[in-house]
């Protein structure tokens, strides 16, 4: 009993807390949309079996990771694994490639592609999940492991949301739960069989700067690919954009948050003032990030239009009625990818002069640390980006 006191055990079911919400998301997203198609009165009961089903395989599956990572040399291998899983964590998915298993109208039709889905989108879980686990004592692992799933799962399934709109706000999350997972790869690597003996003679510092080096590896490795990636896809300038001192056509990207509100207001003013009010071109994007590959394995392409259509009806709905109510003419466009890239790409394809964009208000050295959108968009786009407050 001591055992569930110590801070040791508390800080792992932290971490595999944080697994799940991080790479559990994806899951969440594949059990309402499996659900979608249901009779209402159907479609709680389809996402609650599908969800104690899927804990189910996966408590099974990580007592077989457990017992497996014992075995010489197959720490080393999942903790290469999960530097990987850390890394692509840091990368935009820019692709949803669809698959043959249709969302179902009839309950356990729905609640079979839930537990298949997760089946097959759960090894980097297990994974992870297995590596936190081991901080804690042999005889008390799996009962960590199911308290972890038991508390993590309300928030996956129901805080899904939330969760992926705090991640899209605040990209730093998802940069911490990368690096989390390097830092179990780290510790996962010297506590194999083959190197124990090893690491224990070298004292307390391998204890903390195997994890260390684990996190700074994927952090550095993940965002020199980000930043390569997003440099092949950097637009450049449209034939035939307007000149430099000319504002003819603005871009402003929306999210649905305050931030995004004020760079609406702002336009509204600025269109009071113009001279030329007739010849000024407005156009709303809202950028919605992709679904992981797996996601996109287990949902049907036109389950996932309409997942997308709503949440970026959502965004868009606040900023119409402001410009409505102005009197502001405008577009609309809706683009699925990494938001900087994407802002950057649709100004440039548009053909637009300026970029106006809602800003948290903070610090050039702030918004670096915790990450930005906005600040992304800066970095990316061809045309200068006006930041609102």
């Amino acid at each position: 009993m001591e055992e569930f006191l110590t801070a040791q055990f508390w800080l792992a079911v932290g971490q595999i807390i944080m697994i799940d919400i991080l790479l559990g998301g994806d899951n969440a997203v594949v059990i309402a949309l499996a659900c979608r198609k249901l009779p209402a009165r159907q479609r709680t009961q389809g996402i609650l079996w599908g969800t104690a089903g899927a804990i189910l395989l996966r408590v099974i599956l990580i007592f077989f990771a457990l017992t497996l990572l014992a075995i010489p040399y197959l720490k080393i291998v999942g903790a290469l694994l999960l530097l990987w899983i850390g890394i692509k964590l840091l990368l935009p998915e820019h692709e949803e490639e669809h698959g043959n298993i249709q969302a179902s109208d009839r309950l356990w039709g729905a609640v079979k592609t839930v537990i298949v889905a997760d089946f097959v989108m759960s090894l980097d879980n297990v994974i992870a999940i297995a590596g936190a686990a081991q901080g804690a004592h042999a005889d008390h692992q799996m009962a960590l492991v199911i308290f972890g799933l038991i508390v993590s799962i309300p928030i996956i399934v129901w805080g899904s949301q939330m969760v992926i709109k705090l991640m899209d706000r605040f990209p730093i999350i998802i940069t911490l739960g990368g690096m989390l997972l390097g830092w179990i790869a780290g510790g996962m690597i010297i506590g194999d069989p083959v190197l124990s003996a090893w690491a224990g003679a070298q004292g307390e510092w391998l204890k903390y700067g195997a994890p260390a080096a684990g996190a700074l590896a994927v952090l550095v490795a993940g965002k020199w690919l980000a930043q390569r990636a997003a440099a092949q896809r950097l637009p450049q300038p449209a034939a035939g954009a307007a000149k430099a001192g000319a504002l003819r056509h603005v871009l402003v990207p929306v999210d649905g948050s305050e931030s995004a509100g004020h760079a609406v207001q702002y336009i509204a003013g600025l269109y009071q003032s113009l001279p030329e009010p007739a010849r000024f071109e407005l156009t709303l994007l809202n950028v919605q990030r992709p679904v992981s590959g797996d996601v996109s394995r287990f949902v049907p392409g036109e389950s996932l239009k309409d997942y997308h259509a709503e949440r970026a009806e959502e965004a868009l709905a606040p900023a119409r009625a402001q410009l409505q109510a102005a009197g502001v003419p405008f577009r609309e466009q809706q683009r699925l990818g990494d938001p900087p890239v994407a802002i950057a790409e649709a100004a440039a394809a548009e053909g637009c002069d300026l970029i106006v964009m809602g800003s948290r208000g903070l610090g050039g050295h702030a918004a670096a640390l915790i990450g930005s959108v906005a600040q992304g968009a800066v970095a990316a786009a061809a045309v200068p980006v006006l930041l609102v407050k």
